[in-house]
């Protein structure tokens, strides 16, 4: 039947008071408030977020926690731990009157006890709104420990007397280690296989299958190209053809799982062309060429150490070990060899010494290069430095805090928040043969890695000992990577440097780019790093009022959404306006809708324009832009 004008005018009226209510509640509170971050969640490091204050649980009647024990069994689609109240809505700040009941399964796993969730309360102008963060993927499985990892952080806990949240439910665990191992949101029909999968062991079997992946080698070699400061040109001293090769390089050696002290071994000690030997751009990526500022660079890159701020005499004899590095061009443009020239250095007084910085002072024999000798000591298993900087550098990369934070600032006055964490990390890394596929492997099948990212203790340090997950903003690689995989649109990205290395095909992925140098202004815009100092500092995962409105008002986004053929294809192959909205979630969320959700998303999933305005609304949300 053809629908009259007025119909059609008063359905689309409809459909836009339903879209405005969805958006009140993922995207306005947010923005009217201030408050860019969970409620539930403090974030320690760069920028202190505010701290979540805890209500006290309220009595319940037995109808009530009857239903809501009825309403955590598993659903109809096979996902064991998906868990729903009476009140559960999606994964969002919703502004409300008074707080909502949510099951509380971190102390007991009883999906009976009903408890009132955090409440932040903040003032603008001169109205207060409460806030409420309704936590609905925790997970019915009672919480116990899997490794030496869980013995570290439980015992810890237990004796500080803070109450460890629950463990995350399929959904937020899938999506979680999606995104920390690949970089890449799963696609819906992997989402789907795996919440119906069954067996017990499938959590375990998708670590071990997503780190085999390429996408593995490239999301972690973007993170260690920040480290070694990969980019071309100004203040680093690479050119763009050397650069890829360093990342060329480094890629292979995390694909390969090459161990860690022989990929540090490498990179300190090789000598060659800047072209033909990749490893050796490490002394050509930094800004200066100066021994001082090489001992800087390899204590704050392999000891988490700011040499700056040691003593004087300290860093003047590490230096010595670094103080024969010679540079020398070639015919070939940009091309250098970095060889070890045994002229510098040479006190001519007697035996060359280089002081360790642990204050033991060393004879470097002659005709030897020193960098052999520091390096020595640097990766010997019995070194306080080298397995705990990395330990703990790659506990940072998984959970967005370093047992000792930041984590490139280990010093006497900066201890570790858990001690016994750190060294069984590091025992555990030395003992495998520098193996961090293992490390990376121990660490994600931990209870500690799967928790809830609800606190359910009100401590205000629980952060600190890794008492539940803590929510942080996606990189801009993965951002863009991720909004470019839903609509099934590429990204073209940009240097100022007018060389042929630095183009780029148009579907490379953004976790996957080799200078840093290459970039966009979506990448500017959310906070990628200049790796000019190799510093965790650089990259800026804050969410920002710019950012917020670039997603919400944006040509780019909204071309991305109008023509890509991501959410056309969605619209196409679906049935029915169900099958859509379900599609829609598990693209975009990595989860089923609710059935609220689904009441509304019904509404909007009847032509491919509503489509694109329901998946509009979902990249706002929070649940989309944290990594939870």
């Amino acid at each position: 039947m053809i629908r009259t004008r007025t119909e059609r005018v008063r359905q689309r009226k409809h459909r836009h008071q339903v879209m405005l209510r969805l958006l009140m509640l993922a995207v306005v509170p947010p923005l009217l408030s201030g408050v860019l971050f969970w409620a539930m969640t403090q974030v320690k490091g760069d920028v202190e977020s505010s701290v979540a204050t805890p209500v006290e649980p309220s009595a319940v009647s037995q109808s009530r926690r009857e239903r809501v024990a009825h309403d955590a069994r598993p659903d109809s689609r096979g996902s064991a731990s998906q868990v729903t109240t009476p009140d559960a809505k999606p994964f969002v700040r919703e502004v409300r009157e008074s707080g909502l009941t949510v099951v509380d399964l971190s102390s007991s796993g009883s999906r009976g006890d009903v408890v009132e969730p955090a409440v932040l309360t903040t003032r603008r102008e001169e109205s207060t709104r409460e806030q409420t963060l309704v936590g609905v993927f925790e997970s019915p499985m009672p919480l116990h420990g899997h490794n030496r990892v869980d013995d570290a952080v439980f015992e810890k806990l237990f004796k500080l007397g803070i109450q460890p949240a629950g463990l995350c439910s399929d959904e937020v665990f899938l999506r979680r280690v999606y995104i920390d191992v690949t970089g890449t949101l799963p696609r819906a029909h992997e989402a789907k296989a795996f919440l119906r999968d069954n067996d017990e062991r499938k959590r375990a079997k998708l670590i071990d299958e997503l780190l085999q992946r390429d996408e593995y080698a490239d999301y972690w070699a973007m993170k260690w190209c920040d480290v070694l400061r990969v980019k071309a040109e100004f203040p680093i001293n690479l050119w763009p053809n050397a650069a890829q090769a360093y990342h060329r390089w480094i890629r292979t050696a995390i694909r390969d799982n090459m161990p860690y002290d022989q990929f540090v071994r490498e990179m300190l000690t090789s000598s060659g062309s800047n072209f033909r030997t990749p490893q050796v751009n490490f002394y050509r990526a930094m800004q200066s060429k100066e021994p001082e500022a090489i001992a800087k660079t390899v204590a704050l890159t392999f000891m988490a150490s700011r040499a700056e701020k040691w003593p004087p005499e300290k860093l003047a004899g590490m230096s010595q070990f670094f103080a024969s590095v010679g540079f020398k061009p070639t015919g070939e443009w940009k091309e250098e060899i970095i060889y070890f020239d045994r002229r510098q250095g040479d006190s001519g007084n007697g035996p060359r010494k280089g002081m360790l910085p642990t204050g033991r002072v060393l004879e470097i024999p002659p005709n030897t290069d020193p960098r052999f000798v520091f390096t020595d000591w640097l990766v010997n298993e019995n070194n306080p430095w080298f397995a705990r900087a990395i330990a703990n550098r790659t506990w940072f990369w998984l959970f967005g805090r370093g047992i000792v934070n930041p984590p490139d600032d280990v010093r006497a006055d900066n201890p570790a928040t858990n001690q016994e964490l750190l060294n069984s990390l590091a025992d555990e890394l030395v003992s495998s043969g520098y193996d961090m596929k293992g490390l990376l492997r121990l660490i994600l099948r931990s209870s500690a890695y799967q928790l809830s990212c609800v606190d359910p203790s009100g401590d205000e340090h629980a952060a600190s000992y890794f008492a539940s997950y803590m929510p942080r903003r996606h990189d801009a690689e993965v951002l863009i990577d991720a909004i470019c995989q839903i609509t099934g649109t590429t990204e073209t990205y940009m240097s100022i440097i007018p060389e042929p290395f630095t183009f780029l095909p148009d579907r490379q992925r953004a976790i996957s780019i080799p200078d840093g140098s290459i970039t966009s202004s979506f990448l500017e815009i959310f906070g990628r790093p200049p790796r000019d100092t190799g510093m965790h500092s650089e990259r800026n995962n804050q969410l920002t009022a710019g950012q917020s409105l670039h997603l919400l008002n944006s040509n780019h986004i909204r071309d991305k959404l109008k023509k890509g053929r991501g959410l056309a294809n969605i619209t196409k192959r679906s049935i029915n306006t169900t099958q859509k909205a379900e599609q829609i979630y598990l693209t975009i969320l990595s989860r089923y809708p609710t059935e609220d959700e689904m009441l509304i998303a019904n509404t909007w999933c009847q032509d491919v324009e509503g489509t694109r305005e329901l998946a509009w609304a979902l990249i706002n949300t929070d649940e989309f832009l944290f990594q939870h």
